[in-house]
């Protein structure tokens, strides 16, 4: 069985009506709840109903989020490696439809990336590039991952998807953590915002978690592009999902990012935009959802936001982040995949985490020994 089985199961319609059905009583059930939350809590508390319940909801997640994870905050920067890109999403500044400047690094321009980004202290990088199979695919992933290799002791890719194979060949080069977000759960829409490209394969990218799992990856990484469509309903399907593959899959750990649609080139405007509030009730709910699950927020989001959600379940940031392909070296010169929103450096990051009683942690992880 795979998740495309559970998924066939369950119709977007069905969980829009269970979530914007629930009531008072449902949320208040979920937060008293004695024992592990079930996908019907966490469709109380991504709820209208549970929004009075705000404080309380924060209230439980700081305080599981510090039992499990501690005072630590991970930090990780990404490395763009390329923005050409095959598909036409309409959302993406990466769109191939879009007729600005290409550019896909050498050899010589990552190890420059390298330099600036160990200067700042990251032992952890995220590589990115657009879904360009000639270019960027396997073959350029696997001698970037050999480059960066001996630099970090943590790599995380976030890339089109891959086969099983490769996933595995990676992962025995060094690759930890794969992101891989289905944008959005809602087959009958997500051809409108991908209708062309391997991107627009709706199953194909579904089944990917699933590959991932059987590779062995060490940590997946899911989401849903936050103002898309509607956000409850999307988590639901999310929640489904990382509580499918958590149970198939209980080897390999689980992260959730919530990128949240930011300006790009194309000046797509989402139709479902999701307030601050909104965000932080979607943190909340996956916390009392899952006390394992790693909750990464990127410089999508506003320093002040960020500097929040710090308390209320957020255990991994990003920092001094570029969004186009060697951006740390020359600013400003490639096209953008969107425009960052927290614009501080890694060390005033850095100092904001300790300046609220945290540590951040640079590095949490070495391949060599094999363990976290």
């Amino acid at each position: 069985m795979e998740f495309q089985d559970v998924f066939d199961r369950h119709a977007w319609e069905d969980f829009r009506a269970a979530v914007h059905g629930k009531k008072a009583a449902d949320v208040e059930a979920a937060l008293h709840r004695d024992g592990q939350r079930d996908l019907n809590d966490f469709c109380a508390l991504v709820s209208p109903a549970a929004g009075p319940y705000l404080e309380e909801m924060a209230w439980l997640s700081r305080r599981i989020t510090r039992r499990r994870f501690g005072n630590t905050i991970q930090l990780y920067i990404p490395i763009y490696l390329s923005n050409l890109c095959q598909n036409h999403c309409i959302y993406c500044g990466f769109n191939a439809g879009n007729e600005l400047d290409r550019v896909v690094l050498s050899e010589e321009e990552i190890l420059a990336e390298i330099e600036v980004v160990k200067s700042y202290g990251f032992d952890h990088v995220l590589l990115v590039t657009g879904e360009h199979h000639r270019r960027a695919g396997y073959d350029y992933l696997r001698r970037a991952l050999e480059m960066v290799r001996p630099h970090f002791s943590h790599i995380s890719l976030e890339v089109q998807p891959l086969a099983e194979q490769e996933y595995a060949e990676l992962s025995a080069l060094g690759l930890n953590t794969i992101y891989i977000y289905q944008e959005t759960y809602n087959r009958e829409r997500y051809g409108v915002y991908h209708p062309r490209g391997r991107k627009s394969d709706f199953a194909y990218r579904l089944q990917t978690a699933d590959r991932l799992g059987r590779a062995g990856i060490h940590k997946i990484g899911l989401g849903c592009l936050l103002g898309l469509e509607d956000w409850r309903v999307d988590a639901c399907f999310l929640a489904l999902h990382l509580q499918y593959l958590d149970r198939l899959y209980w080897r390999t750990k689980y992260s959730i990012s919530f990128p949240r649609l930011r300006p790009a080139a194309g000046g797509f405007q989402p139709a479902h935009p999701v307030s601050d509030r909104e965000l932080v009730q979607l943190i909340c709910a996956y916390r009392l959802l899952d006390e394992n699950v790693e909750l990464s927020l990127s410089t999508r989001e506003s320093a002040a936001f960020r500097d929040g959600a710090l308390k209320v379940g957020i255990t991994q940031l990003s920092a001094g982040s570029r969004t186009e392909p060697g951006g740390y070296v020359a600013h400003g010169e490639a096209l953008e995949q969107f425009a960052v929103h927290d614009f501080r450096n890694p060390a005033e990051v850095a100092a904001v985490i300790r300046a609220q009683g945290y540590e951040p942690v640079w590095k949490d992880w070495d391949h060599n020994l094999g363990v976290g």
